[in-house]
């Protein structure tokens, strides 16, 4: 009767010593477990450009390429070319499945093709300056004051940078950054534009006078039609945020304010759309 005692109490220890063993092991295992889309977002896809447009103009500019991931399967089109572009750059691409662009992309629209890159290379304000006179032209400048929409800032680029416009200033606080959609909507315009990011919109407009530009506020209340300005020389145009326009020191530090007439019965344009308005009436008037 007591070996039988000893034996039973010797197995419910070895029992129990084992259970624990498994506790452990599946503790230890709950730990390490991680689920496989927590794992993806740990790898940042926010500095991303999609589309092949805007990876084609990437491959022409001077801004460095982390990787690119294009899909898997039959190529045709302007893919073939950037495929060729990347091998010739030594670029390291990636062939990956429809599913995995699906959820890098931001824009849901990325045609087969994503680049990674490290973050927008924002510049200073006297470097568009300097490129004004490397090009022995009148400083054309844009001044965004709070535009949130990345559809506007993109659309904005994109016009800013067929018409000739040498930079353009946005600030660090109540605007959009340079992202994937802005370079998606700008067409890969965005790898040649000079985007300056400051700290106080008004501090720089001083700077900018202080440099012989004009300072040019829109704003639906003024007084002066757009084509009505004189828009030659050194000048900044100011655009103002979607629905609330220029803030109220920004106002007060231009130069001279103009508006664009309205005959219907809305009484505002979209942003990326009055500046292509003013920008074009600018070129007119430079090219006389």
């Amino acid at each position: 009767m007591r070996d039988f005692k000893e034996n039973r109490q010797k197995n419910k220890r070895k029992n129990f010593d084992r259970k624990r063993k498994e506790f452990r092991e599946n503790d230890k295992n709950q730990k390490e477990f991680k689920n496989p889309r927590t794992v993806e977002d740990e790898n940042s896809y926010d500095d991303i450009v999609e589309g092949r447009n805007a990876v084609l103009e990437l491959l022409n500019s001077d801004r460095d390429i982390n990787k690119i991931f294009v899909q898997a399967g039959e190529k045709h089109g302007s893919i073939n070319k950037i495929i060729a572009q990347a091998i010739e750059n030594k670029i390291v691409i990636k062939e990956v499945d429809k599913s995995k662009l699906d959820f890098m992309s931001k824009t849901q629209n990325h045609q087969g093709v994503i680049a990674v890159v490290p973050p927008f290379n924002y510049c200073e304000v006297e470097d568009i300056l300097d490129f004004a006179k490397e090009k022995n032209e009148d400083a054309f400048i844009l001044i965004l004051d709070g535009i949130e929409d990345p559809h506007n800032l993109g659309s904005i680029i994109r016009t800013a940078e067929t018409a000739g416009v040498h930079g353009i200033i946005i600030p660090k606080r109540r605007s959009v950054t340079v992202n994937s959609t802005v370079s998606k909507v700008s067409a890969g315009a965005v790898e040649h534009m000079k985007i300056a990011r400051v700290n106080n919109i008004t501090e720089t407009i001083r700077k900018l006078k202080e440099n012989g530009l004009w300072i040019i506020g829109t704003d639906g209340e003024a007084r002066t039609i757009y084509y009505n300005q004189d828009l030659k020389g050194d000048i900044a145009i100011i655009i103002g945020s979607e629905g609330f326009g220029m803030s109220r020191l920004v106002k007060e530090n231009a130069d001279m304010l103009v508006k664009i007439p309205m005959k219907g019965k809305i009484n505002s344009l979209n942003a990326s759309v009055s500046a292509g308005i003013i920008i074009y009436e600018a070129v007119k008037q430079r090219l006389r």
